[in-house]
């Protein structure tokens, strides 16, 4: 059974490439063969996560595939790997319009049996966030939230409030990112600047992406939460 995440958050543009991308090439870079994944058609992600982790980023579409193909493709994708990290789409719940759950972040945890870690942009908030991490942690029982990373904090002060906040909600915190302008990529109305127009900044990005999850999260308490996803059983994939 290869271990696994799920990187999701409240919405778009709070960070979850930087972190999943970042955490692939953490990971990578400590000796694990990591098999990356995108929820979604997603074609522009998946080209960091290949430079992160030297394999293919592949994508995990309920809709375009089907739900009952989603367990094959992933463990036939990670065959062989030591840890899988899935990268989400748009808001943890947010799927095909007018089609409930389908193709949402959170329909693909659950078939793949894995944690959620939720990425938070912390920015313009304190206490709240706790409110907020509380709302999506408690909206669907059959997802577990496994922990928080907090993105864009901006002092000592501010993390100290947020760790507060959340020592109550029974959310860990699994991490915790500054703004660091460094680590941004560019976008535009499709989404990212595929790597292909940028090949020299995308690598620089990747690595700075990497430095910045080795400095703020805590790989090994991932690691722990990604090896905890239960036994995942699908049809042989041929």
């Amino acid at each position: 059974m290869v271990a696994r995440l799920v990187i999701a958050a409240p919405s778009s543009g709070a960070g979850k490439t930087t972190v999943a991308t970042g955490l692939m090439a953490a990971f990578a870079g400590r000796g694990l063969a990591v098999s990356p994944h995108k929820v979604g058609p997603d074609y522009i992600d998946p080209g960091y996560h290949a430079l992160a982790t030297g394999r293919p980023g592949r994508n995990l579409d309920a809709y375009m595939c089907g739900t009952g193909l989603v367990a094959p493709l992933f463990l036939h994708g990670s065959r062989g790997c030591d840890l899988a990290v899935v990268e989400g789409v748009m808001g943890l719940y947010d799927g095909a319009a007018d089609q409930g759950e389908l193709a949402s972040t959170a329909q693909v945890a659950k078939l793949l049996k894995a944690p959620v870690v939720l990425v938070v942009d912390a920015s313009s908030q304190s206490r709240s966030v706790a409110a907020l991490v509380h709302g999506f942690a408690s909206w669907d029982p059959e997802v577990r939230i496994g922990g928080v990373i907090l993105n864009k904090v901006a002092t000592d002060r501010h993390e100290h409030l947020l760790r507060e906040a959340l020592g109550e909600s029974g959310v860990p915190v699994l991490g915790v990112l500054r703004r660091a302008p460094a680590v941004a990529t560019p976008s535009r109305h499709l989404g990212l600047v595929p790597v292909a127009e940028r090949q020299a900044a995308a690598v620089e990005a990747v690595a700075a992406q990497a430095e910045q999850v080795l400095a703020g999260c805590d790989l090994e308490a991932l690691l722990a939460l990604a090896r905890s996803a239960l036994e995942l059983h699908a049809e042989a994939w041929s």
